[in-house]
């Protein structure tokens, strides 16, 4: 083997291993995901929210596997292991790795706003039909073989291509947008507004919240830095302008949501949900800012969402995922342009035609897909299942059997 082709294999093998850690790392957040919805909800609902997310990965993984990853990119694996090696030491095989991790970011997103009071199987259905066509139809407009469709469109309206580095758009604000038609059809849990007034129902474990907002933003650089794709894009902009963004969001709630923990560690998420379209392009000072006006979209979206519309988003995925991630997308078209310090070459109307496009794609697939489960299999637990709490109604046990032993 020459000095060249042992290079090129060097490459090669470099790039697989650069990808697959990433994939590694974002998989990682799934677990952030099961904390944070496990210290959100009520202990009888413990158990429930970390099987969903575990069910909902597994069947997206083969979903994906099969339907998904062709739709999106055009590349079939149903060829022998050889074949499949063959292409850059299958290279596109740790490439869907890492990707699925993206596309089962939706049903897991979805399960903290339907959380305690979902039937279980009929959301596994959703989850599986929106990672198999809803988000690889989305994703495959933005970033895979039917880009020059959607591209082309956008490019027309606003001068340049939609950009979304890592996925604000495409996959949170999609994963947000889509969960709000869930929430609204089943309706909020029992006794959480009584005759018209908000009765706030007490999250049991601000620790377990707190560890899954640090899970999620530890694997979120492999989410933000690795989606470079390949060793030799990596960008150190991108990784100081998460940071920065994350940070952004953390000071900014710890004001505006008064000290309260809650908020405080899910402003860290809205920053880093909010960095995700433009962090390869702005300015760290922006990227710091991009994540603070993130926060106070959460904060106060929440606020709005629960106590004036009366919309019981147990997590907050809309504000947080629906509202911060369409922000973000926005917020590339701002703070891009060379004139306040970005890499330039995006369009403000590009991004917010894009951002906007995204909602609307959301909230039609998610009308779609919950009114017809809703008028076919049903979507909610009925009154004394909810009571029960999903852990027992569903899973036959809670999430401390000794203590019920007791």
């Amino acid at each position: 083997m020459d000095a060249l082709s042992m290079a090129t294999g060097l490459r090669n093998s470099t790039d697989v291993l650069f990808l697959m850690l990433g994939a590694v790392m974002v998989f990682a957040m799934h677990a952030g995901f099961a904390f944070l919805e496990v210290g959100t909800v009520r202990k009888k609902s413990q158990v429930n929210a970390f099987v969903k997310i575990l069910t909902d990965w597994s069947l997206s993984t083969i979903l994906y596997f099969l339907i998904g990853f062709p739709l999106a990119y055009g590349i079939s694996f149903l060829h022998p292991a050889q074949d499949l090696m063959a292409a850059v030491q299958g290279y596109d095989l740790v490439r869907y790795f890492f990707l699925l991790c993206f596309a089962a970011c939706i049903p897991a997103i979805i399960s903290g706003g339907i959380a305690e009071r979902a039937k279980f199987w009929p959301q596994l259905a959703a989850g599986g039909i929106f990672v198999a066509f809803c988000y690889p139809l989305f994703e495959s407009l933005v970033w895979g073989r039917n880009k020059s469709l959607f591209q082309g469109l956008i490019q027309s309206i606003g001068g340049a291509e939609f950009h979304d580095y890592a996925g604000s758009v495409v996959v949170h604000s999609l994963g947000g947008w889509i969960a709000l038609p869930a929430v609204l059809i089943l309706g909020a849990r029992t006794g959480r507004f009584v005759k018209g007034r908000s009765n706030p129902i007490p999250i049991s474990n601000i620790p377990f919240l707190a560890l899954g907002s640090w899970i999620l933003a530890v694997g979120w650089f492999g989410f933000n830095v690795m989606s470079a794709g390949r060793i030799q894009d990596i960008s150190g902009l991108v990784a100081v302008n998460f940071l920065l963004a994350m940070v952004g969001g953390v000071l900014f709630a710890l004001v505006a949501g008064r000290n309260d923990p809650g908020f405080i560690h899910n402003g860290a998420l809205a920053g880093l949900i909010a960095i995700c379209a433009g962090s390869d392009l702005m300015h760290p000072l922006a990227a710091f800012v991009t994540g603070g006006i993130a926060s106070l979209i959460f904060v106060y979206g929440f606020k709005v969402e629960q106590e004036r519309l009366h919309i019981d988003d147990v997590l907050g995925v809309l504000p947080l995922h629906g509202l911060c991630g369409t922000w973000g997308g926005i917020a590339a078209g701002i703070f891009g342009y060379r004139e306040l310090g970005g890499m330039g070459g995006v369009s403000f109307l590009s991004q917010l035609a894009g951002s906007m496009g995204a909602v609307a794609f959301a909230l039609a697939s998610g009308f779609l897909v919950y009114y017809i489960l809703s008028k076919t299999v049903g979507i909610r637990l009925d009154r004394e299942q909810e009571f029960m709490g999903p852990d027992l109604a569903i899973h036959s046990i809670d999430a401390y059997p000794e203590d019920q032993v007791k």
